[in-house]
C-alpha cells in the first residue's frame, strides 16, 4: 500500500460535480481517499479562457503501482468526458499525480513528483492545506516555502458553492 497525492481540477461544465464524480471513481478504482483539501477557484494557468478552474488536492492509499495509477486516472478522465488536445486548454477534468510515496520517477510517460508543482499556486495552495507544514516527499521542502518562492501571481481563493447559488 502506498500513499499518493493527487490534484483534481477542471473548468468546463459543472465543475463541482466533475470533482465529486472523479473522487467517487478514484475511491472505486484507485483506493481509499484519506484526506482532501478545500476546493480552490483560480484563473487558467498557461492559456487564456473565460472559465475559472476548480482544484482540490487529495491523499489516497493505493495498491496500484505508479504506471497503473496513471493509466487508471487517464481512464477516469476519459469516462468523465475529458478530451485530450495535447496542449494546455480548457477541460472537464484533469487528474495529476503530484507524489507517490517517497518515490522519484522519470519515464517517457510519467514524472513524479509532478514537474510543475513549484510553478503553480493552484497546486501549491491546496497542497499546503492538505499537508500543512509537512516536508514534501522527494523535494525536501514544505509547500509553504514553495509558495513564498513561487513567481505565479494568479488570483486564487477557496471556493464556496453556497455563495454561487
Amino acid at each position: 500500500m502506498e500513499e499518493a497525492i493527487l490534484l483534481l481540477g477542471g473548468n468546463l461544465g459543472n465543475r463541482e460535480l466533475a470533482l465529486a464524480q472523479a473522487m467517487e471513481k478514484i475511491e472505486a478504482h484507485v483506493g481509499e481517499i484519506t484526506a482532501h483539501s478545500s476546493i480552490y477557484e483560480s484563473e487558467p494557468w498557461g492559456f487564456e479562457d473565460k472559465n475559472q478552474f476548480l482544484n482540490q488536492a487529495i491523499k489516497v492509499n493505493t495498491e496500484l503501482n505508479p504506471q497503473q495509477l496513471l493509466s487508471t486516472l487517464l481512464d477516469i478522465e476519459q469516462s468523465l468526458g475529458r478530451i485530450r488536445t495535447g496542449k494546455l486548454s480548457a477541460r472537464i477534468i484533469d487528474l495529476d499525480i503530484l507524489f507517490y510515496g517517497n518515490q522519484k520517477i522519470t519515464t517517457e510517460t510519467l514524472t513524479i513528483p509532478h514537474p510543475r508543482i513549484s510553478e503553480r499556486l493552484f497546486t501549491l495552495l491546496p497542497l499546503a492545506e492538505l499537508l500543512r507544514n509537512d516536508i514534501l516527499p522527494v523535494l525536501n521542502i514544505s509547500a509553504q516555502e514553495l509558495i513564498k518562492a513561487c513567481s505565479d501571481k494568479s488570483k486564487i481563493h477557496i471556493w464556496n458553492f453556497k455563495n454561487k447559488l
